[in-house]
């Protein structure tokens, strides 16, 4: 592995900071205190905790730059042109049903753009990194994006709609674009985790990944680690904009026009 960064240094510490204590929530699962958010949009006591760690550990580290939290929203720092992004458990309704795929994501933004960006598995001990221009990491080993070329071998992921999130409408166009890839494909997975399914595909474990109405918190870190792992991720409509559209397509350089195209058929 590459010599890690002063900055990948802090990130990777407040991230295994953080495990300690998400790990012994884990196995407490069902005595977690769960407040409801919004419809089937849950927010425990263990997200609240995480994050305050991460903001503890990531300020005491670069105390100027400011931050976008899924639990605490923006706060800003004394340098404007840097922040961190941080969902302390994406895959949150995993983690309260006991269901062992979640994962911490933290990203830095300088000038609006990724520059670094950590997916941190802790029951598996995954820690995916990337830095811009450095190449993506799981743990100690170099990653690369599937060479996977046809679609009759491809795996691809995706989100689905739940309740409170979308309209009827928007679940029917959902169910012919999953009816529009698994008629071509080698299957769909919903694994609940947006964050670890970039972090996947940028692994070769998947060809690709879409899902609209994302948040950046659940994709920033994901974003570089595709780009450094030789994939390609776009909005679905083709434009730059994931972090303020929340619309993502994220595949091999092979499967990326044609996993479009499906989808842009689907929707006509």
């Amino acid at each position: 592995m590459a010599l890690r960064s002063a900055t990948l240094n802090v990130m990777t510490k407040a991230a295994r900071a953080a495990a300690v204590r998400l790990k012994r929530d884990y196995g407490e699962v069902e005595q977690l205190q769960v407040s409801r958010k919004g419809p089937a949009d849950f927010v425990t006591a263990a997200d609240e905790r995480t994050e305050k760690i991460l903001r503890n550990e990531l300020e005491r580290a670069r105390p100027d730059y400011g931050f976008l939290m899924e639990e605490g929203g923006i706060v800003k720092g004394k340098d404007p042109t840097k922040r961190w992004i941080i969902d302390p458990i994406d895959g949150t309704t995993n983690f309260i049903h006991g269901i062992a795929h979640f994962a911490m994501s933290i990203a830095l933004e300088d000038n609006g753009e990724i520059v670094a960006g950590l997916i941190f598995d802790p029951i598996n001990e995954q820690m995916f990194t990337a830095e811009k221009g450095q190449g993506a990491y799981l743990n100690e080993r170099r990653l690369r994006v599937s060479k996977r070329e046809s679609l009759d071998v491809s795996l691809f992921a995706t989100g689905i709609p739940f309740l409170g999130r979308g309209t009827a409408a928007d679940h029917q166009r959902f169910l012919v674009e999953v009816n529009a890839v698994m008629a071509v494909s080698a299957g769909i997975r919903r694994f609940g985790s947006a964050a670890l399914d970039l972090a996947y595909v940028a692994a070769g474990r998947f060809e690709g990944f879409w899902e609209s109405e994302l948040q950046p918190w659940d994709i920033a870190a994901g974003i570089l680690l595709v780009r450094e792992a030789g994939g390609i991720i776009t909005e679905i409509d083709g434009g730059d904009k994931m972090l303020e559209s929340g619309s993502v397509i994220a595949a091999n350089s092979a499967m990326h026009g044609p996993l479009r195209q499906i989808l842009r058929s689907a929707k006509a």
